[in-house]
């Protein structure tokens, strides 16, 4: 059983003024109910679990009813730091599962092809990391803005989201994490730290995450593209 874990317990500070930033309108709909349809029209998610702030739950759970996503099967509180928010979530996750793909509420042009393959990875890795290749020069630089010296890009990615693992595996990752009382930025630093290979899969279109107001007019045209 797959299930997914959509985040959407963030306070998006960047994107300026106001609360409740996940549901800022796209086109017409809340952000959330792109990554929520992508998850609803991916043949091979069974579940979706919604992870969000108490402050809210009403307004989370009548767009998941007003847009009849029948998949959505459990609501949850968002944690302190994300792997608390991943955690949360885990725990709504029916008993059956065994492989979880955790998504970013603010990256609605994720595909359900995009899902797939990142699911088809973890059954056959135990690790599918959306990500997509840095094509970017890049400088490491000192606190005052001198270039120390340019990075080799041949080998860097940019890891995004759909992150997708065999469930007993992310729990070990975790368990761990709290143990040693560490902070990790995502899913696949959780996977590292045990030591594990995490197998990327890469994104063949841009699967923005929006953090700032002109985000949004770029996530509108690329979405107007898909029509």
């Amino acid at each position: 059983m797959v299930t997914a874990i959509v985040l959407a317990a963030g306070r998006s500070t960047r994107m300026g003024g106001g609360p409740n930033k996940q549901f800022i309108e796209l086109l017409g709909k809340p952000i959330v109910y792109y990554s929520l349809a992508a998850f609803e029209q991916c043949g091979v998610v069974d579940a979706v679990v919604v992870v969000r702030r108490p402050d809210c739950a009403q307004q989370a759970e009548q767009i998941v009813g007003e847009f009849g996503f029948r998949k959505v099967v459990a609501f949850t509180d968002g944690g302190v730091e994300r792997q608390n928010s991943v955690w949360n979530g885990l725990e709504k996750c029916d008993s059956a599962t065994d492989i979880v793909a955790v998504h970013d509420w603010a990256r609605p042009l994720v595909t359900p092809a995009l899902i797939e393959a990142t699911v088809a990875s973890a059954q056959t890795h135990g690790t599918g990391i959306a990500a997509s290749k840095v094509v970017d020069t890049i400088k490491e630089a000192s606190e005052d803005k001198t270039v120390i010296r340019t990075v080799d890009r041949t080998k860097l990615w940019a890891v995004q989201t759909p992150q997708t693992v065999r469930l007993p595996l992310l729990r070990e990752a975790y368990t761990k994490i709290f143990e040693r009382q560490t902070v990790v930025t995502d899913e696949a630093a959780a996977i590292e730290s045990l030591g594990q290979k995490v197998h990327l899969v890469e994104t063949a279109f841009l699967n923005l995450k929006i953090t700032t107001p002109a985000d949004l007019a770029i996530a509108e045209a690329l979405l107007h593209q898909r029509k």
